[in-house]
């Protein structure tokens, strides 16, 4: 079973959890902001139950304080933070020094490449954008995803991606950004 931690608790991030979770991952939510955790933490147990909404194993959400907590056994992390450049080289940077060196990191952007933010990280072979608008990703208004790799992302991240979006019902096209 694939574990993904999803950094922010948004509404990109309470859709990801959830649409993780109903696919059967097992899911690590965080946020820094302890009211917006909270908040998603009543939505998804509104959605999917108190049993999968705060599992500790097995498929579902868990939510955690730390990003730490988040990707300590993730193999897939998704930072849903702004998509503003000093955000995402921060959170890069955090998982990055976190998370196994195994863990994938994937990021939605609709600016900035996944070249430049991969060479930030000792992992640039394990680094993914999703190419979306955060509100038409959450609101599910597309059955299709734009994947951006780049010359270094390795065949196993494209599987474990691919993986991951097909099970929550996308079809993905890759593009290869420079780099």
């Amino acid at each position: 079973m694939t574990t993904v931690a999803i950094i922010g608790a948004g509404p990109l991030g309470r859709w990801l959890a959830l649409s993780a979770a109903r696919a059967g991952f097992r899911v690590l939510l965080e946020d820094v902001m302890p009211t917006n955790l909270h908040h998603a933490q009543e939505a998804l147990r509104a959605e999917l139950g108190p049993e999968a909404a705060g599992a500790h194993a097995g498929s579902g959400v868990q939510f955690v304080s730390t990003i730490e907590d988040a990707v300590r056994d993730a193999d897939l992390a998704i930072d849903c933070v702004p998509d503003e450049l000093e955000s995402k080289l921060e959170i890069f940077w955090l998982l990055d020094r976190m998370a196994p060196p195994r863990t994938v990191l994937a990021t939605p952007t609709t600016r900035m490449s996944i070249a430049d933010l991969a060479l930030c990280t000792y992992r640039p072979d394990k680094c993914v954008a999703i190419v979306a608008e955060a509100s038409s990703l959450a609101a599910g208004l597309s059955a299709e995803i734009l994947l951006r790799k780049t010359v270094r992302t390795s065949a196993e991240t494209v599987a474990l991606v691919e993986g991951f979006w097909r099970e929550l019902g996308f079809a993905e096209q890759w593009m290869v950004d420079g780099g």
